[in-house]
């Protein structure tokens, strides 16, 4: 029984470092506080429009791979300022492909949502 709280407490504090991610993210990176408002707006519209399970679980997924991709992008791009702050081709390509991997991602979310919410929208 000893060895599962050492087990459990890593566990838990686990969970404190990605939230403390997750809030310096916001904190510092003006497009994933953009990402917030829009995931609010998009539950809200969500909840207005009465959206089916299933959808929910699409409107989800899309919404926290677009998270999920800007605080990658946020974790590359501090770790290659970290290497270097002078111009650096290579590096410049590794934040651009990190910042065309949220791009995409959101292309796609838009898509999700458009095939969700637009034929509802649509009929009212």
């Amino acid at each position: 029984m000893t060895e599962e709280r050492p087990a459990l407490s890593s566990f838990l504090r686990g969970f404190a470092h990605a939230f403390r991610g997750i809030c310096y993210g916001l904190r510092t990176q003006r497009n994933l506080r953009i990402h917030a408002v829009a995931t609010l707006l998009v539950a809200g519209l969500a909840v207005w429009l009465g959206i089916a399970a299933w959808e929910w679980c699409a409107v989800s997924l899309a919404c926290g791979a677009v998270w999920a991709a800007e605080l990658l992008n946020t974790a590359i791009e501090r770790l290659a300022d970290r290497v270097t702050l002078e111009r650096d081709e290579f590096i410049r390509d590794v934040k651009d492909a990190a910042a065309g991997a949220v791009l995409v991602m959101s292309i796609a979310a838009a898509c999700v949502g458009a095939v969700i919410f637009l034929p509802k929208l649509l009929q009212l």
